[in-house]
């Protein structure tokens, strides 16, 4: 015999899957140790069929939030504290003072911005001034540039046009000269020889007529020879000159053009660079000022303050209330807001009851802060996927958070209260029903055990629906037949383990679920109805591997996000 004072002690220092799991053993014993297939009736427990109204429903805990709300939250970069708060519960109207953290870090480097934004724009003005000079410059540059190439060609063509033919005419006009110079000296000289032979010159002024017109002959030899060096030698090199002057002037014209263009392009690309650059430190500027503005958070619009901390339930169970002093990180959830009366409740559907529960069932709320009171509303969304931070917990507990719209303004509910949300499956006016625990499955098939004098016997029946205490027979048993109450365990269905071979074993397939991006904030981009029943088979399934994996992967995802700070208490 088991002492139950013994486990009673153990029990009080174990957790509750320990409890569960004891229960579940001791349950296990008294099953088998019950009476035998074919036992004396009469010394079990039996229920009588019943028919009448039945309702099939799923029964969950949850909390009251507000179904539209402002969520404010911390737009302040990095780190900062919270250096006042206002009270929760207090209504507030539009534009009142909620949340004041501390600006001093950012008024310093609003100072210090300030005075590097006076620099950006002391050498903007100055790239500006410097692009004003360098395009002056550039345009005497290419002026002068001009000019000289134009005094190239003008000397060329004073020189093609006036200078040369001068000096060829006057190189002809004194050839010319000296012909005629030379015919005059040759006259006299051939005359005085004349004279000298009939003794009327004297010998010496033969000698110099005829001296005479040796020079003259000498003279018109040098005429000759100036005109052809003034052809052959002279025009030739002065043209030369000339025209590799006009060369090197259009040259220089263009290497002055190109270096004018280039100065200025880089003057240009320089007050751009000042310009940017005191822009992106304007804009730091404003920034800085935008943060500054952003430490104290105003109410957008009338409505009732609730602490981020105290409208979400931390499954760590060690999150620190808002408070003044405490530091906040950016992005971090301080205050909701409620901008309704509408209200909704947020409940947890084990995955066992996820096959009875769509979209639109009635259900019934409970409040515990309002005894004796009852609420209606209606399932309106299902999360495709299980909660990551329950999985976190226990990867073997797989539950998926639901919001259940409730009806009415909601007036007298408050954020952060608790209730218990009953689904209607369904309702019957008239239906069969025995207690769940005295079906069960013998080969596979819905069974109960019908008592019929001292003896019981098996018979099939088709089950629907149960709600966790009552399961409709929909056939096979009628009202007022007695069944056992706790059916015997030896005439279950149990196959005997048999290990496959090798060649036995199926090939492994992978399914990857379909992946979509998280819904924005305010409700839009939810799945549809049937993206979400679609999404649930795919992760049934899944191998008990690809589960793990993908459990894994959320857990890191959401795990990693709550370590961050950036849904913290979730």
């Amino acid at each position: 015999m088991i002492n139950k004072i013994k486990i009673l002690s153990i029990l009080r220092n174990k957790p509750v899957a320990w409890i569960i799991a004891v229960a579940l053993a001791l349950l296990i014993i008294g099953a088998i140790t019950s009476k035998p297939d074919g036992g004396n009736a009469e010394e079990m427990a039996t229920f009588e069929a019943q028919r009448g109204p039945l309702t099939i429903s799923v029964t969950e805990s949850g909390t009251i939030s507000a179904r539209e709300q402002i969520i404010l939250k911390s737009q302040v970069e990095g780190i900062t504290t919270i250096l006042w708060l206002i009270d929760e519960g207090v209504i507030v109207k539009k534009g009142d003072l909620l949340v004041e953290l501390d600006a001093s870090r950012l008024a310093d480097q609003q100072i210090d911005q300030e005075i590097e934004v006076e620099n950006m724009n002391a050498s903007f003005i100055g790239a500006g001034a410097n692009l004003a000079v360098v395009e002056n410059q550039a345009q005497s540059d290419v002026d002068i540039a001009i000019l000289t190439l134009e005094f190239a060609n003008q000397d060329l063509q004073k020189y093609v046009e006036g200078e040369y033919p001068n000096q060829l005419k006057e190189a002809n006009i004194a050839i010319t000269l000296a012909e005629e110079e030379l015919e005059l000296a040759k006259d006299k000289w051939e005359w005085s020889e004349k004279l000298f032979e009939d003794k009327y010159v004297s010998k010496s002024e033969l000698k110099t007529d005829e001296l005479s017109y040796n020079r003259k002959t000498l003279n018109l030899e040098l005429s000759e020879n100036s005109l052809r060096l003034l052809e052959d030698f002279t025009n030739k090199k002065r043209m030369a000159e000339l025209e590799s002057d006009v060369t090197q002037a259009n040259s220089a014209l263009d290497r002055t053009r190109i270096k004018a263009d280039a100065d200025i392009v880089q003057a240009k690309a320089n007050l751009r660079a000042k310009e940017s650059e005191f822009n992106r430190q304007s804009d730091k500027l404003a920034k800085k000022k935008a943060q500054i503005e952003k430490t104290k958070i105003y109410a957008p619009t009338d409505g009732r303050v609730v602490y981020a901390t105290s409208a979400k339930a931390s499954w760590r169970g060690n999150s620190e209330p808002l408070d003044e002093g405490q530091d906040v990180k950016e992005r971090e959830e301080l205050i909701y807001l409620p901008t309704a009366d509408s209200v909704k409740a947020m409940v947890k559907i084990h995955e066992s009851s996820l096959k009875k529960i769509e979209l639109g069932l009635p259900v019934r709320l409970t409040i515990d802060a309002l005894p004796g009171k009852t609420f209606t509303g209606y399932v309106a969304k299902i999360a495709p996927l299980p909660d990551a931070q329950m999985i976190w917990m226990n990867p073997d507990l797989k539950v998926y958070k639901t919001e259940i719209y409730i009806n009415g303004d909601g007036s007298g509910l408050r954020t952060g209260m608790s209730c218990s949300a009953e689904v209607i499956v369904e309702h019957y006016k008239d239906a069969v029903y025995v207690p769940v625990q005295t079906v069960m499955r013998v080969k596979g098939e819905p069974t109960v055990y019908v008592v019929k004098g001292k003896k019981s016997k098996p018979r099939t029946v088709e089950t629907g629906f149960d709600n966790n205490r009552m399961i409709r027979i929909i056939s096979g048993l009628e009202k007022g037949e007695k069944v056992l109450l706790t059916p015997p365990l030896s005439s279950a269905s149990v196959e005997q383990f048999k290990p496959l071979e090798d060649e036995d074993i199926p090939e492994k397939k992978v399914i990857v679920p379909e992946t979509k991006p998280a819904a924005p904030a305010g409700g839009q981009g939810m799945p549809t109805p049937e993206q979400m029943q679609k999404m649930r088979k795919q992760y049934e399934n899944l191998s008990e591997e690809e589960k793990k994996k993908l459990i894994e992967k959320m857990r890191k995802q959401y795990g990693g996000q709550e370590r961050s700070g950036g849904r913290r208490n979730e």
